[in-house]
């Protein structure tokens, strides 16, 4: 059976909204998973447009997360866009099992594929949205062969695999030269997604230097009234 007709409108509702000045994607990896249903509830009832869904391997990154299983059961009860990360060796393997689970982007490590362009349009092929993440020792020069061909490009703040790493400063200028880059290569309607130690002390500039998609995982989980936290982040891009 499908998902209920409520949720199918919802998902719509947030897919059509993705071109808003800001969207901010929680990030689940940072949720209470004894109460994972609770947390993504909350989430629905919140200003966040995207859920962030990171999956890590244990070999790309040196943790394991979650899989197929869970992201299934978020998607049943979702009602928001879901922006499936794949921290995963060789993740052309499993494109279209992630799409199946639910996924609505898609996105790959550039360090991690070797045929980034075959799989850029194995992506697209399933009618997902695409996106290409680069780590912070990754330049950004090495988009400039695929930038205009994504639609999500993902600047890592901290280093791969935990959440609750100290941010990156860096990832400022960062921003702004795959802002340049698109701009340049005529990719007006790129997203920039910035994943690690997003916090409000760092917001701003990032919004300013580009960024139009911010994961926040511990920032949000970790305050007291994570939906407020949530309207508070999306003030920042009025």
């Amino acid at each position: 059976m499908g998902i209920p007709i409520e949720i199918y409108l919802s998902k719509l509702f947030s897919y059509l909204c993705i071109m808003e000045k800001l969207i901010i994607a929680p990030s689940v990896l940072s949720a209470d998973f004894s109460n994972l249903g609770s947390e993504i509830q909350m989430l629905n009832e919140s200003d966040a447009k995207w859920i962030h869904i990171d999956i890590m391997d244990g070999m790309f990154v040196p943790n394991i997360s979650f899989g197929f299983p869970v992201l299934e059961a978020i998607n049943k009860i979702s009602k928001k866009f879901l922006d499936v990360h794949l921290m995963i060796e060789k993740p052309e393997r499993y494109l279209t099992k992630f799409k199946d689970a639910g996924a609505n982007l898609i996105t790959v490590h550039y360090e991690a594929c070797t045929h980034i362009h075959r799989t850029i349009q194995e992506i697209k092929s399933l009618g997902c949205q695409v996106g290409i993440a680069i780590n912070p020792g990754t330049p950004v020069a090495v988009l400039n062969e695929v930038i205009g061909l994504v639609d999500l490009v993902l600047i890592m703040s901290v280093n791969p695999g935990f959440g609750g790493q100290e941010f990156i400063s860096n990832s400022i200028q960062k921003t702004k030269d795959v802002k340049a880059l698109a701009t340049k290569c005529g990719n007006v309607n790129l997203k920039i997604e910035i994943d690690g130690g997003v916090s409000s002390l760092n917001a701003i500039d990032l919004i300013s230097a580009g960024a139009n998609v911010l994961v926040a995982g511990n920032f949000v989980f970790n305050s007291k009234n994570p939906k407020s936290t949530i309207s508070d982040l999306l003030k920042l891009g009025e």
